[in-house]
This record gives structure tokens, sequence and C-alpha cells, in this order.
């Protein structure tokens, strides 16, 4: 097949990055939304994690199977499946009768959403072929994120106050359809060129861990530690599980042998951190902007922007950085601006003055500006194109399952802090851990950008790329036994 020519990548690149927005403006506008759903729904803080958590939790479980599954059967089909179940699971949310309804609309979606963001991905990566155009691509894609993060309050805001909180998943339909007709059109259909087989049993393994680890840790404040004791064991079981079958098989659902890259697996715990922090900080700025402050949705909305306008601006210089001088300096300049919001929260209360708000959401959001192109690109760098997939869906995996924990530990310490009876007088003291666990965050993402992208971590991704390319029998019975 012929090279694509510069407009016709520009335009692949365009498509990829109408996907990335209709899933990630749907969570930044869920948070606007989530005090309102609170009131009409009737939701603990519990359940308010849950709306959240189902879509995040469903997406870390199936982007893995996702990325294989596009790379064996052809990436475009299964992107245009993706872009039809997540319309049609928009139109469900915004027609569910109650807080069960919608958290399995939610689930609904993220079903749709798990074969957007790793098959786009995994376009991108197959489309740009030169590691700079290649990193400026992900800087763009990283730039659509800041995109969300700026329209996503303010349009969630005018909605909710305007029509509803039902109104906040129809914007997902008339770029949902543009999408599809587009891919059907322009983006070329690819795979991989040895089909992998599937692997339900590590599936079932990868859900159980992620399913039963979320629901121990959202409910461990109202069930009781002997209720949830069950599905932390479950948890443990089935990462052993895990642990002890994928390297048996002979294509697993995902190659351990990636986590020998120190630059491939610094990239999956800052993704888990980043986003953790992340999934935390939104939790926290909504309740507090409109339960205790009482703002309305709109408002709450047009403070978010001090936060989301740097990444916007961030992403794109981050990634022209990552393609001129690489990861480290995006990483380290990253995990510095989180850290130090996440402390002025923590220790300051930021919050309670407009002075020091503004000054943490800005600082959070150069932070996160410049975490995306590193995680992104050294995630499929390095990485032999015929699983440019699975080494996507890994990178969006550990950024969804990071989302996921964040805000059922944030959420959890908050509702064993906060009183009912006096919400607003105690939110602040309650929601003091949750921003030192979030400081933590940004500071492992400080010190995973200074140790894993060093000249001994590169040496062992090029070490780890040749046991990849190496796929025959002989190969795998080396790996097994650690040769």
């Amino acid at each position: 097949m012929p090279e694509p020519t510069h407009r016709r990548r520009m335009l692949v690149l365009a498509i990829c990055c109408m996907s990335l927005l209709i899933v990630s403006i749907d969570n930044t506008v869920l948070n606007v939304a989530l005090p309102a759903m609170q009131r009409d729904l009737d939701a603990s803080t519990s359940g308010l994690q849950w709306a959240v958590d189902a879509y995040t939790l469903v997406l870390a479980a199936l982007l893995m199977l996702a990325g294989s599954t596009a790379d064996r059967i052809g990436r475009k089909k299964v992107f245009m499946a993706g872009l039809v179940i997540f319309t049609i699971g928009s139109v469900l949310c915004s027609l569910a009768p109650d807080l069960s309804s919608l958290v399995a609309f939610r689930m609904v979606q993220a079903v749709g959403g798990s074969m957007l963001n790793p098959v786009a991905m995994s376009i991108i990566t197959n489309t740009f072929t030169d590691p700079r155009e290649r990193a400026r691509a992900i800087g763009v894609w990283g730039a659509v994120v800041g995109i969300s993060m700026a329209a996503g309050p303010l349009v969630g805001g005018v909605l909710v106050e305007s029509v509803g909180w039902r109104a906040i998943f129809w914007i997902n339909l008339p770029v949902g359809l543009a999408a599809l007709l587009l891919t059907l059109r322009f983006i070329p259909e690819s795979r991989a060129p040895k089909a992998r087989r599937p692997d339900p049993l590590g599936q079932v393994l990868v859900i159980a861990l992620f399913g039963s680890l979320t629901y121990a840790i959202i409910e461990a404040p109202n069930a009781g530690f002997a209720t949830v004791l069950p599905y932390a064991i479950v948890a443990v079981l089935a990462l052993a599980g895990l642990l002890a079958y994928e390297p048996r098989r002979r294509e697993p659902l995902i190659d351990l042998r990636f986590f020998r890259s120190a630059p491939f697996s610094g990239a999956t715990l800052t993704a888990i951190c980043a986003f953790a922090s992340l999934g935390g900080f939104l939790f926290l700025s909504t309740l507090y902007l409109q339960n205790v402050r009482g703002l309305d949705a709109l408002h709450a909305g047009l403070w978010m922007l001090p936060m989301a306008v740097p990444t916007f601006l961030c992403a794109p210089l981050s990634g022209r950085l990552v393609a001129s001088r690489g990861p480290r300096l995006s990483l380290l300049v990253a995990g510095g601006a989180m850290t130090v919001s996440g402390v002025l929260f923590a220790a300051f209360e930021a919050e309670t003055s407009n002075v020091t708000l503004f000054i943490g959401y800005v600082l959070f959001g150069v932070g996160f500006g410049f975490v995306n192109a590193p995680i992104t690109n050294t995630a499929v760098s390095g990485m032999p194109r015929a699983q440019a997939g699975v080494a996507a869906a890994v990178a969006s995996t550990s950024r969804q399952l990071g989302q996921t924990l964040g805000v059922a530990v944030v959420g959890a310490v908050l509702a064993a802090g906060v009183s009912g009876s006096a919400y607003a007088d105690t939110f602040v003291s309650a929601a003091r851990p949750g921003w030192w666990i979030l400081t933590a965050c940004g500071f492992a993402v400080l010190v995973l950008g200074g140790v894993t992208t060093g000249r001994w971590a590169r040496g062992s991704a090029q070490r780890a790329a040749e046991r990849l390319a190496a796929t025959g029998p002989e190969a795998r019975e080396a790996v097994r036994a650690g040769v």
C-alpha cells in the first residue's frame, strides 16, 4: 500500500481526534453535572463515584481486548463499531430513569469507548511512521484532551443550567455520526501481519481484578471491611492468576515482556498516577465548587478554565519537546507542577481563597498538559508495529484504571470524613487526605520521569524490543525459561 500523503495523514489524525474528543469530553461534562444528577436521582457520594467509575472501569477492562482484536480483524472495523455503540450508549444515558439505569448505560457507552482510543492511537502509529512526525501527532492528540477539559465544563454548565443534565449526552451524537461517516470514507483498513488469537481467560481475570478492586475501594466506607474483604481477595487472586497464566500463553492478552522495558513500565505507572490525580482532582473540585461554594454548573465550569486552558496550550508544546529532546523534560515539568498544586490544596487549603485556588488550578493544568504526550509516545515507540494496538491499549488502560482508582480512593476518603448534616462545614477538612494522595501521585510522576528515561532505561527498552521481535515458539520458550 503506498504511503499516504501529508494531507491524508492529517485527515486521519483529525478523524481519530474526534473519537478522543467525545470520549474525553464525556468525563469532563459529567463531572460538572454530578451535583444536578445527585439531586435529581437522589444519589449518595458512592453513587456519584459509580456514575463516573462504571464508565472508566469498563474502559480499563476492555481496552486491551479491543486493541488486540483491532490488530487481528481490522482497526477500521473495530473503530466504526465503537463509534456506533458509543453513540447508542449516549442516547440511552440521556433517557436513564434512575441511577442504576444510568450506571448500566454508562457501561454500554464504555464498551464502545474501549474500541475508540486505543484503536485510534494504533491507526495514528501506523499512519505516522516517522518518529518525529508521530511525536508531533501525539502532541496534537494530547491537545484534544485539553480542548475537552476546556469545552466540557462550559458546554456542560450551559446545558445543565438551560436544559438539564440529560442534555450532556446529546453532544456525542453529531460528533459520533460525523466521525463514523468520515471513517467510512477516508480511513484505510489495517491490521497486524500476524493475527493474534483471543485470550478469554485472561480477559476474565482482568475484569475480575479491576471490578473487585474498584468495588472494594468505593464501598468500604459504607459497607465496612468485612463486607468488602472477599472482593479484595478476589482482586489479589485475579492478579496472581494473570501473572501466572499470561506468560504461558503463546499469544496472551497482554505480553508481559512489554514490562521488561523500563520506559514502557514507567509510562504505564505514570499514566496511572497522572490520571488518578486527574480523576480525584475533578471529583473534589466539582463537589466543592457547587456543593460548598454554592456555584451553579455554568460558573463552576468557568472556574475549571484556569486548569483547562494550560492543558490545552501545554500539550502540543510537550509533543514538540518529546520529539526534539525525549520524554524526560516533559515528565519532570508535569510531575513538579502537579506536586506543587497538590501541596497548595493539602497543606494550605488553596480552595478557600480565590487567588490560591486559581494558582492551584493553573499548576495542575500545566502539569497535566505536559504528561500526556510522553506517556503515549513512550508506550508505542520501540514496540513492533505489529503490536502497536496492544501497546497503545496498555497505555489507554493505565489512564482509565488510574482515573477509576483516583475517583474511588479520593471519593472513599471524602465519604469517610464528610458529615451529611454539616456537609459544607466539614468538606475542606475531609478532603485534605485526598489532596495529599493527589500530591503523592504528582510526586510519583516526577520520580518516574527521572528514573525511567535515562541510558539504562533506554537499554532495557532495546532489549525488550528484541525479545518482542522474536515471535516464534523457540523465542517464547526462551522467555519462559528466563533466557
